[in-house]
């Protein structure tokens, strides 16, 4: 077992001990988590749910969503901000996939391999590889790493991602050193290490559970 895998998988179980098994909300249908994480893009989850919950009310299915005038598509999600290009992207993705598959189901995804079902996803505009992940991991219980930006950060300080990657490189990165049945936890425990105590200001390293598995928390 190369020392990198052995230490993600150390820090995984460290966090277990430290956090606790996580639990994200109950499952979104897929359709559903797509249009969700899109929203989330670029704002918090208060934000996000209050614009889903806000489009939701207005149009009673995603069809209704697909089919509006774009502007009260924006107008219904403006909490989460930058309501101008997500109301068409989020139209134009369902557009996509009503025009490639009939309908807005995309329980077939999980037939697929996650290879395939990540291309799927990624081929449509506004839909990325941590979008994918999301939608893949989080409503089809399927073994894929989501890399946002508080994973990204803290396993670049840990020293497991090279610094000069990207986002886009650290998925299948990071993919291949967890095991598939850490991901949902390790995801959100690092999360919540990201948001707590290893912030984007401030990494307060003196309270962090992982220190002594960690590049940065080894020299302060």
């Amino acid at each position: 077992m190369r020392p990198l895998v052995k230490r993600a998988i150390k820090i995984h179980e460290r966090l277990l001990e430290f956090y606790g098994e996580p639990l994200w909300r109950n499952p979104l249908p897929a359709i559903d988590e797509l249009v969700s994480t899109i929203l989330s893009q670029n704002t918090n989850d208060v934000n996000r749910d209050r614009a889903f919950h806000a489009l939701r009310a207005k149009f009673p299915a995603w069809e209704a969503v697909r089919d509006a005038k774009t502007r009260d598509v924006i107008e219904a999600i403006r909490p989460a901000g930058l309501a101008n290009q997500k109301g068409p992207r989020i139209q134009q993705v369902l557009r996509s996939i009503t025009e490639e598959r009939g309908n807005l189901d995309l329980s077939f995804l999980a037939k697929m391999s996650v290879d395939d079902a990540r291309n799927w996803l990624t081929k449509f505009n506004g839909v990325g590889p941590k979008t994918a992940a999301i939608v893949l991991c989080f409503s089809l219980g399927m073994p894929a790493f989501p890399v946002d930006t508080h994973v990204y950060r803290v396993t670049g300080r840990i020293g497991l991602h090279p610094e000069k990657m990207t986002v886009e490189q650290a998925h299948p990165h990071l993919e291949g050193l967890f095991p598939p049945e850490t991901y949902y936890a390790a995801h959100l425990n690092i999360i919540r290490l990201g948001r707590e105590i290893c912030t984007a200001r401030k990494a307060n390293c003196g309270i962090c559970p992982i220190r002594k598995l960690c590049d940065y928390g080894k020299t302060q």
